[in-house]
């Protein structure tokens, strides 16, 4: 198989996204799990843009990576600099790392509109910048900015800038598509032109997704003759964002059949995403191909009972290529095959006259606005109530909450909860930021003495939807709510006219739910 030698951007670009921001040892963290994955060249940034950016190369020179190579991304020199003076160049050579990217004008329009300096000028400083950086020993990778464009405009000129960095050394020239406006086309044709001039060089590809074909664009490329591909993991980057490696690498390695990181790598993707969302600090995109949530996902009916029998009928690939699973999601649209499906996995019931009824009631339920795609908790415990399985861990007599306003405007909320657990009675108070919590607080109060157990779950988050809208006021809603404990994940959901009711019903789905799993009657609600 052809090698796609694979360059992440994800500590440069990816950081250009807006809200995207990471600490050095977010930076060093990111750079050890992608050396881990498997890739050929991280780009860390531009070690004279900011402090971070000089800490983040210092911090990696006491780091030995296992495959990767550290790059340092700039500029050529100014035009009104030396090669030897310039301080960009300076900063590259001074931080340490191995291999450098510099970023040369391909686009006469930039050369006269933004550098404003002269064609020639311009194929003087790309010549001599990659020249310098070669004899001081470094990896030259030549970034040819705006390439695609200006190669639209006048081709003569932008391959004369490519000659030149070719004739000065760089190991390797990168076709830059920068705003992203180009389609497949274009850059297959512009890109096949380019492989063959310039036959003794490494060509690269490195794509924008402002027209929503970045991820297209790159491939390509690669099948134009390309063999270095840029991105950034989950697509992150400026504006609409960078090609998304995520998507890339499956597609070169599972369906067209070049090397990138491994078969076995790749099976670490969906986990290295998520990853990186959470240290940047995001909520993952569910829908994205290959390694989001949803990615093999399956709600129609007609889809599970064809998967049940043949994977092959409804995914082109099995997820655990690229370390992901399938999912089959209870809903109105459902058949009597996703539910007897889960409940086979959760080794309840295997008929499907059962999976029926139960269907039925998850249909009736979702017409009164209760939704269990992200509440699989609640959806186990009706399957325990609908086949007379569930036992309640205890029985409330009353819940009371009381709002009150100070005259210096504070709030106070209590909740007072009165119930039955293990033969007793418990009449509680409990204090909190407002109805919700407060409720939350005298629950586990009234419970935690039965229930030592519970002091180890916490509640992550709270979601509330408005089912009816146009009822206003009196509209019905749904609330979810996510829970954790040191073991597990679970969603519960709760539907009432009464924002606290609604409130309640799926704080005591998520409390029973976990008493059940730790009892051992119930999974742990991953299908």
């Amino acid at each position: 198989m052809d090698k796609v030698k694979v360059y992440d951007t994800t500590l440069r670009d990816g950081m250009q996204a807006e809200g995207v921001s990471f600490s050095v040892e977010d930076k060093v963290l990111v750079a050890r799990k992608l050396d881990a994955f498997g890739v050929d060249y991280i780009e860390g940034g531009f070690p004279l843009s900011n402090p971070k950016e000089e800490q983040f190369f210092a911090r990696m020179a006491e780091i030995k990576l296992d495959s990767a190579v550290l790059t340092a991304f700039g500029s050529t020199r100014r035009a009104s600099s030396t090669v030897e003076e310039d301080f960009g160049i300076r900063a590259l050579l001074g931080c340490g790392a191995p291999a450098v990217t510099i970023v040369g004008k391909t686009w006469d329009l930039h050369v006269t509109d933004v550098l404003r300096c002269s064609l020639e000028e311009n194929v003087g400083l790309c010549a001599d910048s990659t020249a310098y950086l070669k004899k001081q020993g470094r990896e030259v990778l030549f970034d040819a900015e705006h390439f695609f464009d200006g190669y639209k405009n006048n081709p003569e000129y932008a391959m004369k800038v490519l000659a030149a960095a070719a004739e000065a050394g760089a190991d390797a020239m990168v076709l830059c598509e920068t705003n992203g406006g180009c389609l497949p086309e274009d850059i297959y044709e512009i890109t096949q032109a380019v492989c063959r001039a310039f036959g003794g060089v490494v060509i690269g590809i490195h794509t924008h997704n402002d027209s929503d074909c970045a991820v297209a664009n790159a491939l390509a490329a690669v099948r134009a003759g390309a063999r270095q591909v840029q991105g950034t993991i989950n697509g992150l980057g400026e504006r609409a964002g960078n090609a998304n490696l995520c998507t890339i690498l499956p597609n070169l390695s599972l369906k067209m059949g070049y090397e990138t990181v491994g078969t076995e790598r790749l099976k670490g993707l969906t986990e290295l995403s998520r990853f990186v969302f959470e240290i940047a600090n995001l909520q993952p995109v569910t829908n994205m191909p290959y390694v989001g949530d949803s990615a093999f996902a399956h709600k129609g009916g007609l889809h599970i009972d064809a998967l049940r029998k043949n994977e092959k009928t409804y995914e082109h690939l099995h997820p655990s290529a690229v370390g992901n699973e399938r999912r089959y999601l209870i809903s109105e649209l459902s058949g009597a095959s996703n539910v007897l499906d889960k409940l086979e996995r959760r080794k309840m019931v295997s008929d499907r006259a059962q999976a029926r009824t139960i269907l039925k009631l998850v249909q009736d339920m979702e017409n009164d606005g209760y939704q269990f795609e992200t509440a699989e908790a609640s959806f186990d415990l009706l399957v325990k109530k609908a086949l007379g399985l569930y036992t309640p861990s205890f029985e409330l007599i009353k819940y009371h909450v009381d709002i009150e306003r100070s005259p210096n405007g504070q709030m106070v909320t209590e909740a007072t909860v009165k119930l039955k657990a293990g033969g007793k009675t418990e009449h509680v108070v409990g204090e909190g930021d407002g109805p919700v919590n407060a409720l939350d607080n005298a629950l586990r109060k009234a419970l935690e003495t039965f229930y030592p157990n519970l002091k180890e779950m916490s509640l992550i988050d709270y979601k509330v939807r408005v089912v009816n809208a146009r009822a206003g006021t009196a509209a019905r809603v749904r609330v979810v709510i996510e829970s954790r404990d040191p073991a597990d994940l679970w969603g519960t959901v709760g539907v009432s006219e009464n924002i606290v009711e609604a409130s309640w019903l799926a704080l005591v789905d998520s409390i029973e739910y976990k008493l059940l799993k730790d009892e051992g009657q119930i999974s742990n609600g991953v299908s």
